[in-house]
């Protein structure tokens, strides 16, 4: 799983521990996830990617995948239809972040969310002294390039779980792509990692 992006490799290791179940990744990108989770333990992972010349790259390693957006695709899923949803590095590009949450667990028990943490002290320090938004190795782009909509943080993510009546089941944080630990997340993290269920 070395070659896995951090957050990713979390998710698998997680989801290889209990083998059987069905995983839906949303924003699966090349599928580097699901392709470790059905070689791994025969998961039955499928995907959904708006990208298609990513959905090609899917498809030609034998993944199950559909192009289109997430935010209309989810809602052509039935009710617990998977007993994981992934979502990664993909809520803060999401037209509504909440009703994402919610369509995630809808089809779905429980579902691993990752994001970029805007809190983290580097954006914080490139506003304050430059008053610019930061190009940062969690935010890679120029902010009239990058793909992200909504400036999520550890703190609204967890307001938002609360709010929508679910439970953060366990998280992790990241920083340089190695886990951290939980003590002031909201300004050490890069990256955000949460399970969460209803």
């Amino acid at each position: 799983m070395a070659d896995l992006r951090f957050d990713l490799a979390v998710i698998a290791h997680e989801l290889n521990a209990v083998p059987g179940r069905t995983v839906l990744d949303v924003g699966c990108g090349d599928g580097a996830l699901m392709a470790v989770l059905r070689d791994k333990s025969g998961i039955d992972a499928r995907g959904i990617e708006i990208d298609p010349g990513l959905v090609e790259k899917c498809v030609s390693r034998g993944l199950s995948v559909v192009q289109g957006d997430a935010n209309q695709v989810l809602a052509d899923y039935p009710d617990n239809a998977f007993d994981y949803t992934v979502l990664g590095q993909t809520l803060q590009t999401s037209v509504r972040p909440d009703k994402t949450l919610e369509e995630l667990l809808r089809v779905s028990r429980r579902a691993f969310i990752s994001f970029p943490n805007f809190a983290h002290w580097r954006t914080r320090t490139a506003l304050l002294f430059g008053g610019r938004m930061p190009v940062t190795q969690a935010l890679p782009v120029s902010w009239y390039e990058t793909q992200n909509i909504h400036h999520v943080t550890v703190e609204d993510f967890r307001s938002l779980v609360k709010e929508k009546g679910a439970r953060i089941e366990r998280r992790w944080f990241f920083s340089q792509g190695k886990e951290i630990g939980t003590p002031g997340a909201n300004w050490r993290a890069e990256f955000a990692l949460f399970e969460v269920s209803r």
